[in-house]
Formats: C-alpha cells, sequence, structure tokens
C-alpha cells in the first residue's frame, strides 16, 4: 500500500523534504510502526524520529495518537506539537 506521507516544521528540516510516497511493509500496522520504519530510511529520517514522544499524527487529515491503525490510509502527516496564540 502506497501512502503520502507529510512532514512538517523541524520534522521537515531534519529529514529534508515536506512530502514523499512510501509502501511500507505489511507489518507496519501503526503510526508508531511506521514512524519506527521509516527512522531506517536516512540519518535525516533517524534525527527527526529518534523521540517519537515529540511528534504528533494525522492520518487522512484527522488527528490520531501514534498507535492509530493505518490499513486503508492515502495521507498520514507527522509534525511537532502544534502551539497557538
Amino acid at each position: 500500500m502506497a501512502v503520502d506521507i507529510l512532514y512538517f516544521a523541524w520534522v521537515r528540516e531534519a529529514i529534508g523534504t515536506g512530502a514523499e510516497q512510501v509502501t511500507p511493509p505489511d507489518t507496519v500496522v501503526s503510526v508508531a510502526d511506521l514512524i519506527a520504519w521509516l527512522s531506517g530510511r536516512s540519518e535525516g529520517h533517524r534525527r527527526a524520529f529518534a523521540d517519537p514522544d515529540r511528534l504528533r499524527a494525522a492520518v487522512d487529515q484527522r488527528f490520531v495518537p501514534l498507535d492509530a491503525a493505518i490499513a486503508g490510509a492515502r495521507e498520514i502527516a507527522i509534525f511537532p506539537p502544534v502551539t497557538g496564540g
């Protein structure tokens, strides 16, 4: 299953791109699994995902916890916590 991954803020800066399309293995069933798998793609990915507790995610534009399933997802966004003013 190919899925579009979007990166924002310092996650994007560490990885060096704002988006990529990936086909994770069947063993990747949650956002947390995806983050762990993505961390092996490059040194930038490893740095960006070194502390998953600092990350938030959205699956198909809906905020989800990192243990959320990704089956059937078309788009997954990974970003730091959002603060507002």
